[in-house]
């Protein structure tokens, strides 16, 4: 029987792991281009062998979405107030003027409205956010799927990652072009029937379901399309890995 390319790139990958151990698996994701920002230090290896082995074996699986009749009984878990003094100003004025600024390698920088978003396409899914301190909830999270934005700015071939920024200050997130050009990864502004709820995200939060959630960031207000996390903060992917997380939280 065939043995695809992949195939064979992800038994190397755990044959690596099992045979020789982290060094061998690290040396097998650097050789095909398969690591991560937070590659270094301590948990480095690990965290290039978890991120090779998901890409090669689920690059394409979608998250699991759930009947109607799962949705989960109010409260949510995570609601948050909103963050700054700027955004209550919009807020107060119905959030008419907010934009969510598109840059980096695209070859038409846009700033887009809600409503120019919206216009861009719909997509509405239920799917769980899990959190990596132990709660969950599942919820219909209704939105503009990443990748036709992305289309809208014209994405540049040697596009690796999505950096995205919340209005509240030193919130920041990235995920690789995998993830970015998922059709289950929404620029999300509605949710179970409603309006994105402030508390959630409102009026734009970026819904990564096949991440834990701190990778959906609330609040949205900037994307940048980038070859490399050199210059974005420590350039471990995100503020998270600085803080001891891992950049890549698939689930």
């Amino acid at each position: 029987m065939a043995i695809s390319r992949r195939k064979m790139i992800a038994g190397g990958v755990a044959a690596g792991a099992g045979l020789a151990g982290l060094a061998v698996a690290d040396r097998l994701a650097r050789a095909y281009g398969l690591v991560p920002p937070d590659c270094k230090g301590v948990y480095g290896a690990g965290e290039t062998l978890t991120y090779a082995a998901q890409r090669l074996l689920t690059r394409h699986s979608l998250a699991r979405e759930f009947p109607r009749g799962m949705i989960s009984a109010a409260p949510f878990a995570n609601a948050i107030a909103p963050p700054n003094d700027v955004f209550k100003r919009q807020q107060a004025d119905g959030f008419k003027d907010w934009q969510l600024q598109v840059d980096g390698m695209v070859a038409r920088p846009v700033s887009l409205s809600l409503g120019d978003i919206k216009g861009l396409g719909k997509r509405s899914q239920i799917t769980e956010v899990a959190c990596e301190e132990g709660w969950s909830y599942i919820a219909e999270w209704i939105g503009t799927p990443l990748v036709d934005v992305l289309h809208a700015a014209g994405i540049l071939p040697q596009a690796r990652y999505v950096v995205y920024y919340s209005i509240e200050h030193d919130w920041w997130e990235s995920i690789d072009m995998g993830d970015a050009l998922h059709p289950q990864t929404l620029l999300t502004w509605g949710m179970n029937d409603g309006d994105l709820p402030v508390g959630f995200g409102g009026p734009l939060r970026m819904r990564v379901p096949r991440q834990l959630g701190y990778k959906s960031v609330k609040f949205l207000t900037r994307l940048t399309v980038t070859d490399s996390m050199k210059g974005f903060g420590k350039g471990l992917g995100s503020a998270e890995p600085e803080g001891g997380y891992s950049w890549y939280a698939g689930i």
